[in-house]
């Protein structure tokens, strides 16, 4: 690698881990970026998913104080995110890629209109719990949102473990519409999740020989970096301007996915 490429490669990782962090859509600055460099689609792939997942943990970390005022129940979505993310990475080297990318601009943008629309949902949600004769049955619709969040996180992963781009969009879709309201506690349970997701598929992909170490390391350094800044920058800009971001973010992701095509 030049110092051109080792400077773009850790600008992009950089870029990438913050908005990872901060909304997701990191993949479409990091991927582009390898392909330009020189590396097949596939091996691309893989290398910014190994590349990625330390920006996870330290995202999730620059969140801690948010994580740990987060309801018990809501880790219980680490588990599909672990199965999600390895039956992604064993699709992706099975099937083509065109199949599944057709689908992602109008997955994120969907996941957009949701995370907007998290509001009145909650709102309905609400009157619909409130009008329960009785607490225990309030409680288990809870649960039952649940469950649906936890089938629902399942295929976000799998979508995750396959390419990634907007899967924090889908997962802060998913938070919202169980209930979570302050947008960095959905950020940090959001970058927790997708630390599983792409650990479990980095780890496939390195064992099947799809990862190129140099560039993965570069990116790596860059995307822990960006992960951990983007915690302290989201709260000084506060939770509106936060939620402003993963809408606009999202629209952007799904427009230059839709041009793409």
């Amino acid at each position: 690698m030049t110092l051109l490429h080792v400077l773009l490669i850790f600008g992009s990782g950089f870029i990438g881990g913050m908005m990872n962090a901060v909304a997701g859509g990191g993949t479409l600055m990091t991927f582009p970026t390898l392909i330009w460099h020189g590396l097949p689609p596939i091996s691309a792939n893989a290398t910014n998913t190994f590349a990625l997942w330390p920006g996870g943990l330290s995202g999730a970390w620059g969140f801690r104080r948010e994580l740990r005022r987060c309801e018990r129940r809501y880790f219980w979505l680490i588990a599909p995110s672990l199965a999600g993310g390895l039956a992604g990475a064993i699709l992706l080297r099975l099937t083509p890629e065109k199949i599944f990318a057709r689908m992602v601009p109008f997955l994120i943008l969907f996941a957009t209109v949701l995370f907007m629309a998290q509001g009145p949902v909650q709102r309905w949600l609400r009157r619909g719990q409130n009008a329960q004769a009785q607490p225990r049955e309030s409680h288990s619709a809870s649960w039952r949102w649940l469950a649906w969040a936890i089938f629902f996180q399942l295929l976000a992963a799998t979508y995750g473990g396959y390419f990634g781009a907007g899967m924090g969009i889908v997962m802060l879709a998913n938070l919202g519409l169980i209930g979570m309201t302050d947008i960095h506690q959905m950020n940090g349970l959001k970058n927790l999740l997708g630390l599983f997701i792409n650990l479990t598929a980095a780890i496939y992909f390195a064992k099947a020989g799809l990862v190129r170490w140099p560039e993965t390391l570069v990116m790596m350094v860059g995307a822990i970096i960006g992960g951990y800044c983007s915690a302290g920058v989201a709260r000084r800009m506060g939770r509106e301007f936060a939620r402003r971001a993963v809408i606009v973010i999202g629209f952007v992701i799904a427009l230059l996915l839709l041009v793409r095509r």
